[in-house]
């Protein structure tokens, strides 16, 4: 994770400002929830090809991108005897998120993130959350059901394309 990078505030401000109030994660927070939030937050940039986390890695920070693209990586074990030890698996792009296993779970990364293109992100780490929960439960509730609902979307789409792999080997 060292290969990210702090940005100007003036400039960070501006951006989590703009995307706190067009993300459709924060629609169902009022204006001085917003605020609230927005202390808890930060803005990084990574370079293409550059890792944001590993496979294994602690989680411990959920992201938001801004703009820029970042590639999903899983390990493939049974893919070794053939000399692949990695497949993506999805590429994100701007509003997409990364990352809301880790603020639930706290259990190791279950992939690996590798920017795509030059990517700005907004971070809500573990620790942020936690202190919006404790502070500010209202906020925290509200969050934690919009964790749930992306949790919950990317298991269906999980289930449907197993279904259709299924089907292809069957």
């Amino acid at each position: 994770m060292n290969e990210m990078k702090a940005i100007n505030v003036k400039r960070m401000n501006e951006i989590i400002s703009d995307f706190l109030n067009h993300s459709s994660f924060f629609n169902g927070l009022n204006e001085d929830e917003l605020m609230i939030v927005s202390e808890h937050i930060n803005l990084i940039e990574i370079d293409p090809g550059k890792i944001l986390f590993k496979e294994g890695d602690k989680g411990d920070c959920l992201y938001f991108i801004v703009d820029g693209e970042l590639d999903v990586i899983k390990e493939s074990v049974s893919g070794r005897a053939v000399g692949i030890d990695h497949v993506k698996i999805n590429t994100l792009s701007k509003g997409r998120s990364i990352g809301e296993m880790s603020i639930i779970d706290k259990i190791p990364r279950s992939a690996t993130v590798k920017a795509r293109t030059k990517a700005s992100l907004v971070t809500l780490t573990l620790s942020g959350f936690d202190s919006i929960c404790k502070n500010y439960p209202k906020i925290g509730i509200k969050i934690m059901k919009e964790i749930a609902r992306l949790l919950s979307m990317n298991m269906r789409k999980t289930s449907s394309r197993l279904a259709d792999y299924m089907l292809a080997i069957s």
